[in-house]
């Protein structure tokens, strides 16, 4: 890892850039920004509009909603959106309006996920249990040999299980996954958290059901969510669950564990590349797609992932580290469907 790491520093220092967002970076956080709150409105003010048109900008609304998340609000929690410490923070916290908790994202995601990837009882992104059986350390049940028909349909309900579950479960039993608790949290983080899912349901629920109407309020909020659960979830999937990746788990009752690999094996053991040659999908995942690159560089923005990536694709070669990556989007996809069915079996 650590001339892995002098040949990203040696990539920055010859071009003389930094290692956060750049113009482009910005330019397209402004689109996404400006595209949220223009869908949020042309329901509200131009409220003469059919049904289906409504319903219609509902559903764009929660592609929106993701791509806010994988662009602005993904970049800003790891810090790397801007140099400055505000704008990181101010990003971050894009996702308090689209209903969730940049602090709770931050612990879950940032410091978890990163840390312990594909590990069970650690990192709560692989814990669809009991619906979903990921891997072999998780039980098997009876309907899981079906899982790889029904899943797409669970995946759907990731945001507003995301929401609307999993956010109080954590605030409640103070545990950022079955075997992290959560650090304490302050007055304001009590405060930010209530009003943050007071805010969210005003916005987005009780005033366009006063303009608009309820029945067709609440519709569009909950076609938007499906959109919205269904594009994070799928993105995740593909970069994780797929075949090919590591799955981990500590001894029985353990509440810590040891990564046996060194760190930076372990994250190419567990995240996966696709489609990395296509570049408007790179544009809309936020760099997402060059899961392996973002994981051995979190701090990097993703803006420089396509340079990064093949700097760490001639390292590995050069001393025999073997990674997983699919060329295309629907390649990933069919090997995630596999990998389900797989799992669904005794």
């Amino acid at each position: 890892m650590s001339l892995l790491r002098k040949r990203v520093n040696l990539y920055f220092a010859e071009k003389n850039i930094s290692q956060y967002g750049n113009l482009s970076l910005y330019f397209k956080g402004i689109i996404l920004i400006f595209a949220l709150i223009s869908l949020y409105l042309i329901p509200l003010i131009f409220n003469n509009l059919s049904t289906s048109i409504v319903l219609f900008v509902y559903c764009v609304q929660g592609i929106v909603f993701a791509l806010v998340g994988f662009n602005v609000m993904h970049d800003g929690s790891h810090k790397s959106f801007s140099n400055k410490k505000s704008i990181n923070t101010i990003m971050a916290h894009t996702l308090n309006v689209l209903g969730g908790s940049a602090l709770f994202w931050h612990q879950k995601h940032v410091m978890n996920h990163h840390t312990f990837t594909n590990i069970e009882g650690f990192d709560d992104d692989i814990d669809i249990k009991p619906f979903i059986r990921l891997n072999d350390h998780q039980d098997l049940k009876w309907y899981h040999k079906f899982q790889h028909l029904y899943a797409l349909g669970l995946y759907s309900m990731t945001y507003i299980f995301w929401i609307y579950y999993r956010d109080f479960k954590k605030y409640f039993t103070r545990m950022v996954a079955e075997n992290t608790p959560m650090a304490e949290l302050s007055f304001s983080d009590h405060l930010i958290f209530w009003v943050t899912k007071v805010v969210h349901i005003t916005i987005f629920l009780v005033i366009p059901s006063i303009i608009i109407g309820p029945i067709l309020a609440i519709g569009g909020y909950i076609l938007l969510s499906l959109i919205c659960g269904f594009t994070l979830a799928i993105v995740f999937q593909l970069a994780h669950i797929v075949e090919g990746v590591i799955f981990s788990a500590p001894e029985e009752n353990a509440s810590h564990v040891q990564i046996e690999s060194e760190w930076s094996i372990h994250q190419i053991n567990t995240t996966v590349n696709f489609a990395t040659n296509d570049k408007m999908l790179t544009w809309l995942l936020g760099g997402l797609n060059y899961q392996m690159v973002h994981h051995l560089f979190p701090k990097v923005s993703h803006v420089h992932y396509p340079a990064l990536h093949e700097i760490i694709k001639e390292t590995c070669h050069e001393f025999d580290v073997e990674y997983v990556q699919f060329d295309s989007f629907w390649s990933a996809f069919g090997s995630h469907l596999r990998h389900l069915k797989d799992m669904g079996k005794a």
